[in-house]
Formats: C-alpha cells, structure tokens, sequence
C-alpha cells in the first residue's frame, strides 16, 4: 500500500508520483437531493485518474468541486498538501488547475486561434492602460502567450483550421479545440469531462492519443469522465467508481474490472 508521498514506475515507465490532490469526505447536496455522498479518493501526480460510473452517479459533479464551481457542504479538498479553502473557478484555474465541459464552451464567432488565446488569460498581467496602447510588458506578454498557443496548435495537430471561425467546425475538431485552450493555461492537473462523448470511432483514437501524449510529453495530471469502458481501461492509471453519488470502487483498471459492485452497477452484469 502507498503512503501519500511515495512514488512508482509504471510497466510503460512513467513515473506517478506522490498524492497531489485529495477529496476526503465529500458531500454535496442540492437542496434535499444528495448528489455527492462521503466520499474519499486522491490523485497524484503524473497519472490518468478516470472517474466513471452510471448517468446520474455524481461524476460531473465531483469534476465541478475539483475545478471550484461547486463547495460541498461537507468534506474538505487538499492540494499540494494543502487544505484548500472555498475558493471561485478562476481562483482555481491560477493553482493550475484547468478543464473542459460535457457540452463544448467554445466562442462560436471567435476564430480558433483567438478561442485559445483566452486560455492564457491568467498569465497576462499588463493592465488595461498597457494592453490599450500594446508598448512594453502588453506587447510582451501577447507575443509570449503566441508563442506558447502555435506550439499546442502544432502539437494538436490543427495548424490548417487556426484562423477558422470555430461554428464552422465539425463536433470532433471542436472537442480538440476546447483541449487546445484548457492546455493554454499550462494547467499542472488537467480535468477533462467526457473528452470523447459523441465522437466517431476515428475521432476517439485521435483524442486518446493526444490525452497520453500530454501526459508524456508536459507531465500533465489529468482526471477524467468518460463512459466508453475501452478508452477508460486503456488510458487510466487508476479508476474510482460512483454511483448514486457514492463511491463503490477504487483501484486499477483490472481492480476495478473485476470488482463485482461494479459489475453489478455500471457494467450490469447479475451476480450469480
């Protein structure tokens, strides 16, 4: 069993590293309905935690306590070792923590290159003085922050579509543009909310190799909703299970997979 700081090598040589995030205990209620209840796991640094479970479970909901959109009423949330108080998503997109949404939050009219230039909004400091006449720090900051958007867009694969409205777009492009811009902010821990929901089987090889290529290639952490079980088992490190907003299973894929409460639940096989 792990302690908190400990670290390990995977089969594929990548290093996980100690617990960099933990949610312990937590409850989240709207009104009279529980969404989230007690529940406890951690994510450490450098893996691919999947968070999967039935429609209704909780997921969402848990993804929106990490990134700050919703305070449980009980429970607490540590990062870096740290217990973090109640804190707006903005505030918590400057500790690094950055992500994408079950229903695409791109700017429609804006232009590919523009939409992920608003990820790099909390790395310009210039005042609005500076960025009205574009002299000294402005103009520094907006060629650093090029510079940094033309190499995810290279990396990305989508240099043919950057200066293409994104309405434009077909679904899938759209999806990786919303990737693109959470990875403008340089985010440590990267939440992805169901990055592969209503693509085709093409679209859902490309994305899955683009989430692994972050992770290798910038040591990106990222926690992650998905339903399809095959992309889940391939990409994830390790796996908790909600449903009905409780945490019925932890481990690794093949800990998980074998686990007959989760067979029971999500998978839907009946136990004999």
């Amino acid at each position: 069993m792990l302690d908190a700081s400990d670290s390990y090598v995977t089969e594929d040589g990548r290093t996980i590293g100690a617990v960099v995030m933990e949610m312990k205990n937590i409850t989240l209620r709207f009104g009279g309905v529980v969404a989230i209840k007690d529940i406890s796991f951690d994510i450490r640094e450098g893996e691919i935690r999947a968070i999967i479970g039935p429609n209704g479970a909780g997921k969402s909901s848990m993804l929106n306590v990490i990134s700050g959109f919703y305070n449980p009423q009980e429970g607490q949330v540590f990062y870096k070792g740290k217990q973090r108080p109640q804190m707006r998503p903005y505030q918590v997109a400057r500790q690094g923590i950055a992500r994408t949404f079950q229903n695409i939050a791109l700017f429609e009219g804006m232009t590919v290159l523009d939409n992920i230039m608003t990820g790099r909004l909390h790395h310009t400091k210039a005042n609005i003085w500076q960025q009205a006449f574009w002299k000294g720090k402005a103009e520094a900051e907006e060629v650093a922050n090029r510079e940094v958007v033309e190499k995810i867009i290279d990396f990305l694969e989508i240099q043919s579509i950057r200066k293409t409205p994104v309405g434009r777009l077909p679904y899938g492009l759209k999806k990786r543009v919303e990737l693109a811009r959470a990875l403008a902010a340089e985010p440590s821990i990267l939440l992805l909310d169901e990055p592969m929901a209503g693509m085709n089987v093409e679209e859902k090889e490309d994305m899955s190799r683009f989430i692994l290529d972050v992770n290798d290639e910038f040591g990106t952490t990222i926690a992650l909703i998905e339903h399809d079980m095959g992309v889940v088992m391939d990409l994830s490190d390790r796996v908790v299970v909600m449903d009905y907003g409780q945490k019925i299973g932890d481990g690794t894929p093949d800990e998980v997979r074998n686990n007959q409460a989760v067979i029971d639940a999500y998978l839907g096989v009946a136990h004999d």
